[in-house]
């Protein structure tokens, strides 16, 4: 069924228009999937140079402790989440996950540390569920404060993301990948990460809304930052091996069956100092300790023809046994030929392992991949 609820629209909306974008409807906002230069030029461009994207729909959350110890805040917060928020320093930011009571995914998240207060970047679509679950589980230690609507978010990313961004702010190029700094731009206080979802280096800018519109212009007027659209940001991203919420992580995924082990930190791992005490932590530290079923896995195909989602997979040629399905997948512009992602059984998982995907009846040959498909050129 159809949302009969009008579309909201991020404070770059209008930009968008003059620039020509294909709006499209995507977690309950009108967004740009594309601009006329098209999605595989807008791909190829930020791998090369430096795209801008507008993540202004996802949802800012600044967690600030009521006793003014901000221990408090990563504490709490870690009873959601399976991850060491205690020993993230000020300055740094952390992947992270809501898991719920069965170990599944609830979101996927980032969490910085400011020093006086967490800050919480969670996606569009999960931002009210999120915003619900963090009332409801940290009021009494924090005070949960939103930003969904006076804090824009802008994405620059690509090789040349900082020669983009210094002219602003001469202190970005000190600034490794996961830091966290305050940074004045145009006169303004803009928040500011040394991160991104392409694989490239860039930055996320947290900017007030009513400045938005001004600082996307500016970094738009260099030469090498063209506007990129969702297309081509989820191209980027599988590419990277990343995950998209709703497709490859889900309430029915846990982060063991996800391969997202590397974001859960020995201090929450069995033996750590704060093992478990998470939703789920039951079935999520069993499945570390002895494996899970199924495997989130690379794959790539033979030929050109892209193996998208939900696309099953067999061991076999003929499609008698059944062993998993893609999540997702296209062509990727940057290696050249279709990648895609998806759940295998544990038993077919190794990395070299063919399998089968069905497409159009026909069982097309595709090999288990290691993630990322490109070298990440993030600036350690």
């Amino acid at each position: 069924m159809v949302s009969q609820e009008p579309l909201e629209k991020t404070p770059l909306h209008a930009l968008h228009l003059e620039l020509g974008a294909r709006m499209v409807p995507f977690a309950g906002y009108d967004m740009p999937v594309q601009y006329p230069m098209g999605v595989m030029k807008e791909h190829l461009h930020t791998r090369e140079k430096a795209g801008l994207f507008d993540v202004s729909h996802m949802g800012q959350v600044y967690l600030k402790p009521r006793s003014g110890n901000l221990a408090d805040a990563a504490i709490a917060l870690e009873k959601l989440a399976p991850v060491d928020l205690l020993g993230l320093k000020p300055g740094r930011q952390r992947y992270a996950f809501f898991t719920n009571e069965e170990g599944g995914i609830l979101d996927d998240l980032m969490v910085a540390n400011r020093g006086d207060h967490l800050l919480v970047i969670v996606n569009a679509a999960c931002k009210d569920a999120d915003l619900a679950h963090m009332k409801a589980y940290l009021s009494d230690l924090c005070e949960v404060e939103t930003h969904f609507e006076d804090k824009a978010l802008l994405a620059l990313q690509g090789p040349k993301a900082e020669d983009v961004l210094a002219p602003l702010c001469p202190a970005v190029a000190e600034m490794k990948f996961m830091d966290v700094r305050a940074c004045e731009l145009m006169g303004v206080t803009c928040v500011i990460s040394r991160s991104g979802y392409t694989g490239e280096d860039g930055f996320e800018i947290s900017v007030p809304a009513e400045h938005a519109d001004a600082l996307a212009r500016t970094l738009l007027a260099h030469e090498d930052c063209e506007a990129i659209g969702l297309g081509a940001r989820d191209s980027l991203r599988l590419e990277a091996g990343l995950c998209l919420y709703g497709n490859d992580i889900d309430t029915t995924t846990t982060p063991v069956e996800a391969s997202l082990v590397w974001g859960m930190q020995k201090a929450r791992r069995p033996g750590g100092d704060r093992e478990g005490g998470f939703p789920g932590a039951d079935i999520v530290l069993q499945q570390l300790a002895e494996g899970a079923k199924r495997l989130r896995v690379g794959l790539k195909a033979e030929g050109r023809a892209p193996i998208r989602p939900p696309a099953k997979l067999y061991a076999d040629d003929k499609g008698e046994t059944e062993i998993g399905h893609v999540t997702s997948g296209g062509f990727g512009p940057s290696v050249g030929a279709p990648v895609a992602m998806g759940y295998v059984a544990a038993d077919h998982a190794e990395t070299g392992t063919t399998l089968y995907a069905e497409v159009r009846g026909k069982f097309l040959p595709v090999t288990i991949t290691d993630t990322p498909f490109i070298k990440p050129t993030y600036k350690r």
